[in-house]
């Protein structure tokens, strides 16, 4: 039975050309070594599932397969039924015998959300019948994370796993997480049936495979749905399609990919508002509804015979040609290289503006689904290209489903949480329901869709009312991990920079969390709830994760579970926003009122009175102004934000999409991820020094000696610009002093409040004075210049007196 990580680094051995070239006298050539870090390589005839909180995964299994289950993040409760092939619940299915009710899986299916759905959808096509089921219940409260149990299969059946929990307490910290499933088959099965397919999104109308080297032809009615799998990764598909009553006009006028890129604004159309696709008369043809690789081509068109003529491959059997055979039977022109969209096809454009490909980023099962826009005929192919790395040098199947019109999948790009994870399809918020009514335009983040900009008023009037009125913002994509045990506060004391020790319940702290050379995980703020009870709100995952792998490496008794998915939150900010809040939130006679809340405090509560929704509010927020942040259960969502909605019409209250956030984030200084910093940067080069006491914090903490060395050796520091000209600047733009570049610019706006253009910069610390004169290259660093000078930041109320008034 396999024991290891459930991540792994899988080892690929290829040959390369150079060392065909080695010297006899060095022997035989060498195997070239590419590791994927982000790819998980399993054990032949192993499976892997990861089943979410408040999810379930239905699978065959066999007599004799092993089953191991694992709590992946602690205190998590997992059920296990077994049913016969007929559907009914067998209690010899697993060698476990049941010890429990079904009623983990039974409240799952009774929840009214896409998993529920889905699982509905899963036990129907199966006929399974869990009415009267029993079940395995494996983990508990004193589950420590990575715990393991493993089941064998005593009869072949079926396996119904899930994840049950209820929805979380915002105080308790009760969230539920993640499980991990794997499957070691008893029986090794042939490669052509090894490799799984995902489980169909609803009843597929068409369900058909493309095998490799060929191409299909199908039609499709308005409003279905086109799924088109790559079944193995790193296998590219054209696809081309055609308007039926076009074809019947004479007119044979398919997808044009100069065109879509011409109107989508985008070098492919992506889920969202670009996400249609023209013909050459700008008629739509199909929508893109989700996109689990995100990395396509539009560019070139199928390959064709000429392609391999030139490349020393005359007669190679290519796309175009495969579609001009399956297009014959609607009477369609053949043609020498056939324009596509070419699905997971890694192409790009360089500095030198020279088009290149390399290996797909598509992994298995990986898919993009367009919705039919009018009656079509369409053709897809599995590519045979073997002679370069477009299908990773090894084509393989692609695989095809429709679905009908009736269906009602929801607009998604994938999110991984890192690189080995499992992709997450784009999630809308509890807020979405109410803000979505606001504006259609919406952008991906971090795994959730939220608000660009609002109609009517538009980002300059959200911008305003936040800096004279109050702004309500959704910022419930941050990531949320509950820390708790006896061990929690050495955990969180070692894996941040400021002194946690110190920090009393009730309070927050702003911090960075770096790696040991003192390159920034991330920041974000520390919640003390009780003395061993800690909640951390951070920008990424990757934080999550480093508490967790830390508290496993030291052996902490510290449990952090992951609950953005349980405690969504608005941003109420601007100068009115206390008044606002006092009026709806109530909090208990031994917790401070709502306007008695000091900056960087929290307080649990409740909508306007004892008995109404629970809720945290920190004195906390990212625009500079007076603010405050409301945490609550999803299902609590919409009561808070009418609430607040109700309430603020007479304080000028105005919704803020992240167009406006960004430009008031920048007036403040408040630096923000990918931009102001990342992995190379530590605090000090991000602005945020302040969150590293050195001399203070007496303990240990990770980058602790990188960052004494950084702090008393440094090379680059954030600073503002002032700008003499009304151009705007952004993120990447060179700074240069003479001929060489001495920094770049991280953010840039055209600050209304201040009336002038301004922006963050990190420089060589040679050339960041204050009052030192310098230049900002556009077109190519040199031939259009704009002159700015060196000031300090924040720029808007450097000295926080708003937020603290």
């Amino acid at each position: 039975m396999y024991d290891g990580p459930a991540v792994f680094r899988q080892l690929e051995i290829l040959m390369s050309d150079s060392s065909l070239f080695q010297s006899a006298s060095m022997g035989a050539p060498k195997p070239s070594i590419i590791l994927r870090p982000g790819q998980v390589a399993l054990p032949e005839g192993m499976e892997r599932y990861v089943i979410a909180g408040g999810g379930s995964v239905i699978v065959p299994v066999e007599t004799g397969d092993k089953i191991s289950v694992v709590d992946m993040e602690g205190k998590q409760a997992c059920e296990l039924i077994g049913v016969d092939s007929a559907g009914r619940f067998d209690a010899n299915v697993l060698s476990e015998k049941p010890n429990a009710s079904a009623e983990g899986i039974q409240s799952i299916l009774s929840a009214d959300d896409e998993s529920a759905m889905r699982a509905h959808a899963s036990l129907k096509r199966r006929n399974i019948d869990i009415s009267n089921a029993r079940s395995v219940r494996v983990f508990g409260e004193d589950s420590p994370a990575g715990n393991r149990v493993e089941v064998t299969v005593g009869r072949e059946g079926i396996l119904v796993a899930c994840v049950p929990g209820t929805p979380m307490d915002v105080e308790l910290q009760n969230t539920t997480t993640s499980i991990e499933l794997f499957i070691q088959r008893s029986r090794i099965r042939p490669a052509s049936e090894a490799v799984l397919l995902p489980e169909p999104l609803a009843d597929p109308v068409l369900d058909f495979r493309i095998h490799s080297a060929t191409a299909e032809s199908f039609t499709v009615k308005v409003g279905e749905y086109i799924q088109i799998i790559d079944v193995s990764g790193r296998q590219c598909s054209d696809f081309q399609a055609f308007a039926i009553d076009k074809l019947d006009k004479g007119k044979e006028l398919g997808l044009d990919a100069t065109i879509t890129r011409t109107l989508t604004g985008m070098t492919n159309p992506v889920p969202g508002l670009p996400a249609k696709a023209f013909d050459s008369e700008m008629e739509p043809l199909v929508e893109i509804i989700q996109d689990t690789c995100g990395r396509h081509d539009v560019f070139l068109t199928a390959c064709n015979s000429r392609y391999y003529d030139d490349m020393g491959y005359p007669g190679h059997v290519n796309c175009t040609d495969n579609f001009n055979t399956v297009l014959d039977a609607y009477s369609i022109a053949k043609r020498k290289g056939w324009e596509a969209l070419n699905y997971f096809y890694n192409t790009n454009i360089d500095e030198a503006n020279q088009l290149y490909f390399d290996e797909p980023w598509s992994r298995p099962g990986d898919y993009v689904m367009m919705r039919a826009l009018t009656d079509l005929v369409c053709v897809a192919s599995a590519c045979p290209c073997d002679i370069d790395a477009a299908n990773g040098w090894a084509p393989t199947d692609i695989h095809l489903r429709t679905y009908k019109a009736n269906e009602d999948f929801k607009r998604a790009t994938a999110f991984r949480m890192t690189p080995e994870a499992e992709p997450e399809l784009t999630k809308e918020t509890a807020f979405h329901e109410r803000l979505s009514k606001l504006t259609r335009d919406y952008t991906e983040y971090n795994g959730y869709w939220l608000p660009n900009r609002f109609n009517n008023e538009g980002p300059i009037e959200e911008y305003w009312a936040a800096r004279e009125r109050c702004v309500v913002m959704d910022l419930s994509p941050l990531r949320k991990y509950e820390v708790t045990g006896p061990d929690a506060e050495a955990l969180m004391q070692y894996c941040v920079t400021r002194n946690i020790r110190k920090l009393s319940p009730s309070q927050v702290v702003y911090t960075a969390m770096c790696y040991e050379h003192g390159g920034m995980i991330d920041d974000g703020t520390v919640f003390r709830l009780d003395q061993d009870n800690f909640r951390w709100i951070g920008g990424n995952d990757l934080s999550g994760i480093q508490l967790r792998e830390q508290a496993k490496k030291l052996g902490l008794k510290a449990w952090v579970r992951n609950s953005t998915d349980q405690l969504h939150n608005i941003a109420v900010q601007g100068p009115n926003s206390r008044e606002l809040l006092k009026e709806i939130i109530w909090t208990a006679p031994n917790r401070p009122k709502l306007e008695e809340l000091q900056w960087f405090n929290f307080t649990p509560g409740r909508i306007r009175e004892f008995g109404g929704a629970p809720v945290v509010v920190s004195r906390t927020g990212y625009s500079g102004e007076l603010g405050y942040e409301i945490f609550c259960h999803p299902k609590d969502a919409n009561t808070v934000f009418d609430a607040v909605w109700e309430v603020g019409e007479k304080y000028g209250l105005k919704p803020l999409g992240l167009e406006a956030l960004d430009w008031i984030r920048i007036e403040a200084g408040l630096v923000f991820a990918g931009y102001e910093f990342c992995d190379q940067t530590d605090p000090f080069e991000a602005g945020i020094g302040f969150t590293v006491p050195l001399k203070s914090k007496d303990d240990n903490f990770i980058g602790k000696e990188a960052l004494i060395r950084r702090k008393e050796n440094p090379q680059r520091k954030l600073v503002g610009l002032e700008i003499h000209s009304q151009e705007v600047v952004g993120q990447g733009d060179c700074i240069h002093v003479g001929r060489p570049q001495i920094g770049e610019v991280t953010s840039g706006m055209r600050s209304a409040v201040l009336k002038k253009n301004i922006a963050l910069a990190r420089l060589d610390i040679a050339h960041a004075e204050f009052g030192t004169e310098v230049e900002i290259g556009k077109l190519d660093g040199h031939a259009k210049r704009i002159p700015a000078t060196v000031v300090p930041f924040p720029h808007y109320d450097p000295k926080k007196e708003k937020p603290r008034s």
